[in-house]
């Protein structure tokens, strides 16, 4: 057990995490593994014996936010002997030794490929009492076969693959995760089966370019069929992916999304501009026609499908003309929600030294034009569930309290966020179990519901309920290690 030199006393550590999913699956296999090594924990309010930090390298402030963040641990420090600092991640990945130039004080670097390495790092630079920093430049082994401590009894992340295989101008990414490698899919049902025996009713599949899978083995169809095969577990109640890359969306993942119940009747599918010659220049392999293409079959085999998307605004050489293409789509398209962002350089990408970088001032007011159409959709949207039965999977936190209505939020099968009133004559739910509910109200951004009609006590509410309840120290919630599955 991790001890500290003076005492038998755990030490205790602190998880923080920037970024996409990618970086939250990481950041549960990051806290199994110290949690193996026999770290626990730190309450909150309470100075971490170990801090990490999981970071991201997509937006033009992650730097500044590690740094200023690192920054403020330096006091916390100096009147806590013996506390270590570890810094992971993309970030760690791209900057490597510059780390310790910039922040001398972090303990540990380690990145993208080799986040097994943690426990082993903190004790080499605890017993050493120097700095370690040991980044990879290939995948040691798939985060789904480490050790994972999971926040959520009724959710899990599952990757399929890791690292991308795409050049698009404005990510960093794949200099970073590095190119595909798929998972066979034998470990990843092996992995969902063991996540349904231990109460998990809703798995999303993950990777940098999910619908992607299979390239690295030669089957094109492998996706559809790794979602047809996971209509087949028993006890998996919902299926959901992320990100898929429109190149490679193909009718025979529509085919397997709408006719496997499980499969939810929801799409996050990035489109990040409507003009084409501004997907040329982002080198995104699509053009405007084929994404509303996409769309259009989507709705046709699933007319309630809730369709997401990922928008960038001011790319270099975007003008107002590409710009108002992007504002055709949107409104063509209906989206239930999108993800918007200004366009940022990021050091290392072919757009960050591109011409005709646009204006901040026209990216910001192109941006609230977006955002306002956005809202004004998605809100129309949500107004078309008004009258709705939905079955809404309660997650955990807070709920809400309005008027005097005592309210718990959860998701609808096509993820949009809903608050249900909580009704102890009929049941009082728990996060995890499942409420059917008539949806009352819409707002821009989630719908009410008032009118409950059952609520669904699940195995999945059952083991999140024992979770909360104190535990002997040691137990964890999570997969064990796994063997590393062969390479294909």
């Amino acid at each position: 057990m991790a001890t500290n030199d003076d005492s038998s006393r755990a030490r205790t550590y602190q998880v923080r995490t920037y970024g996409c999913q990618m970086n939250v699956h990481d950041s549960e296999r990051l806290t199994g593994l110290l949690e193996d090594a026999g770290y626990v924990s730190a309450a909150d309010g309470e100075t971490a014996d170990v801090v990490v930090f999981n970071t991201c390298a997509v937006r033009e402030n992650a730097d500044n936010r590690l740094y200023g963040n690192l920054s403020h641990l330096v006091p916390v420090k100096a009147v806590h002997p013996g506390m270590q600092i570890a810094v992971g991640g993309c970030l760690a990945q791209k900057d490597q030794g510059e780390i310790l130039a910039k922040a001398p004080w972090v303990d540990v670097v380690f990145g993208t490929h080799n986040i097994g390495s943690l426990p082993a790092l903190l004790e080499r630079a605890r017993i050493a009492d120097e700095a370690q920093v040991e980044i990879l430049e290939a995948l040691e082994t798939f985060p789904s076969n480490l050790p994972t401590k999971r926040d959520s009894a009724y959710a899990a992340w599952v990757s399929v693959s890791v690292g991308c295989n795409n050049t698009c101008t404005f990510c960093i990414v794949p200099s970073l995760r590095g190119t595909e490698k798929d998972r066979r899919p034998g470990d990843i049902l092996g992995e969902i089966r063991a996540l349904v025996d231990e109460g998990v009713l809703e798995i999303t599949l993950l990777g940098q370019n999910v619908n992607a899978y299979g390239s690295e083995f030669g089957d094109r169809a492998a996706f559809s069929k790794l979602l047809r095969a996971c209509g087949e577990i028993d006890g998996l109640e919902r299926v959901r992916f992320t990100s898929p890359h429109p190149r490679d969306f193909t009718d025979d993942v529509i085919a397997a999304m709408a006719e496997t119940p499980n499969v939810m009747p929801q799409l996050h599918m990035p489109m990040q501009s409507g003009s084409d010659a501004v997907l040329q220049r982002m080198r995104r392999s699509y053009r405007q026609d084929r994404y509303l293409g996409i769309i259009d079959r989507v709705r046709t085999a699933m007319p309630h499908a809730a369709i997401t998307t990922d928008i960038i605004v001011g790319f270099p050489g975007e003008t107002e003309d590409d710009f108002l293409q992007t504002m055709h789509v949107v409104r063509e398209a209906r989206f239930a929600g999108a993800y918007t962002f200004q366009y940022s350089k990021r050091p290392g990408t072919p757009a960050a030294t591109m011409d005709d970088q646009v204006p901040h001032e026209v990216v910001q007011e192109r941006y609230v034009r977006l955002l306002d159409l956005v809202n004004e959709i998605s809100w129309a949207e949500n107004l078309t569930q008004a009258g709705r039965v939905l079955d809404v999977l309660i997650a955990e936190g807070e709920g809400r309290k309005d008027d005097q209505t005592e309210r718990m939020s959860g998701r609808a099968p096509d993820n949009r966020l809903v608050h249900v009133a909580v009704d102890p004559a009929v049941g009082v739910p728990r996060p995890g179990d499942i409420v059917t509910a008539e949806v009352t109200h819409a707002a821009p951004h989630h719908l009410v519901a008032d009118r409950v009609l059952a609520v669904r006590r699940t195995r999945a509410g059952d083991v999140g309920a024992a979770a909360r309840s104190p535990q002997p120290a040691g137990v964890m919630l999570g997969l064990p290690a796994m063997p590393t599955a062969p390479q294909p």
